[in-house]
């Protein structure tokens, strides 16, 4: 048991607000659950996406937040319809659609960035 209960909120910064929240709500078509002067909070199942304005943010080359899917295939195929670009990875071993399988299949992952260049993941395994 959590010493700390509550819902879970992960954070992300990002630069221009509206262009942020034009690509998390259209694009990904997440709900907004809350604003406030400094950002927004983001509905997820069973948690937060809090989006912060940071004028002049820039994005670190590391994923900051991913999402966990049963069919890492139809995630990608459905974002991508979405107008979402998957990145690869020079010498990674992606497939065609983007997604790199780890040694011994246990594991995939697809990669592709919001407007800021913050990296989000698809995984599945």
């Amino acid at each position: 048991m959590s010493v700390v209960s509550g819902t879970p909120v992960a954070f992300v910064h990002v630069s221009d607000r509206q262009r942020a929240l034009d690509f998390y709500v259209g694009t990904l078509a997440l709900e907004v659950r809350g604003s406030d002067p400094f950002g927004d909070f983001l509905a997820l199942e069973g948690a937060l996406i809090r989006l912060t304005a940071l004028p002049g943010h820039k994005a670190d080359a590391h994923p900051v937040f991913g999402w966990h899917v049963y069919d890492i295939e139809a995630g990608v195929k459905a974002l991508t319809k979405r107008g979402v670009v998957f990145t690869i990875y020079e010498g990674f071993g992606q497939d065609a659609l983007g997604i790199w399988t780890a040694p011994g299949g246990a594991a995939r992952v697809a990669w592709f960035a919001d407007p800021d260049g913050n990296v989000l993941s698809l995984s599945q395994g």
